[in-house]
């Protein structure tokens, strides 16, 4: 795999005045490992956003700091909702020496399952836990999914086969891909409860309220009491 090359400079400015480092468009950053002194740095951030997005966390960068030149992996990457990156960390290895780090998993193909509309693919795990050294390891895993033909057809941890000298660390057992029904039972269920429920109160709202008819006969006695009433002579005064 290609080594990236990033320069960054020793950093004095720390605490909350690494907020004004940020509006400047620099990132605040620290390099750390074993048998390393854990040292304090910046760097430009749309230098380090052109070699994260080529490198991510598994691929190696040269890191020059001073007259030194550190292989380091990138790692803790911190953004804010917007996705602006905030901070991150730079993990010096040694190159003799294994590592364990996340590795995502990157899907090929498309299932038959949801070609054939049979199906839906649900992407479960989208990466695992390695152990390999510093140069061996690999920037994805792929997983061909494209035989997956019907629901609840599935590809675990286990099913997968990591290039030589990389050793897969999650459990087997994990699932990474399943292959999900259109629309579930529950689904269903659910919709046809809200439908009944739906009726229902249309059924309500259309028939009278209990008494309502009674009030509206006694109404109309009185209507007609009071119509009769009005129409009668009043009695002749003596």
């Amino acid at each position: 795999m290609k080594r990236e090359k990033l320069a960054v400079e020793k950093r004095k400015i720390l605490g909350k005045k690494i907020k004004n480092l940020r509006r400047d468009g620099i990132l605040p950053a620290n390099v750390y490992g074993k048998d390393f002194k854990s040292l304090s740095v910046q760097v430009p951030l749309k230098e380090f956003q052109k070699v994260f997005k080529e490198a991510g966390e598994t691929g190696l960068v040269d890191l020059h700091v001073d007259s030194q030149t550190l292989p380091v992996l990138i790692h803790n990457v911190q953004t804010d909702y917007l996705g602006t990156y905030l901070h991150a960390d730079f993990y010096k290895v040694n190159l003799k020496e294994k590592v364990k780090t996340m590795v995502p998993i990157l899907i090929i193909g498309e299932p038959k399952a949801v070609t054939e509309k049979i199906g839906l693919l649900m992407n479960i795990l989208s990466e695992v836990e390695v152990e390999a050294l510093p140069e061996a390891l690999p920037e994805n895993i792929e997983v061909n999914v494209e035989n997956l033909a019907l629901v609840d057809d599935q590809i675990t941890v286990a099913d997968i086969k990591a290039t030589e000298g990389v050793e897969i660390l999650t459990d087997p057992s994990q699932v990474i891909i399943k292959i999900g029904e259109l629309v579930s039972k529950e689904a269903e269920e659910l919709v046809a409860e809200e439908a009944a429920a739906a009726e229902e109160a249309k059924a309500e709202g259309a028939a009278p309220a209990e008494g309502t008819e009674d009030k509206v006969q006694e109404g109309e006695a009185k209507s007609e009491e009071g119509k009769k009433e009005a129409t009668e002579p009043a009695p002749e005064k003596k």
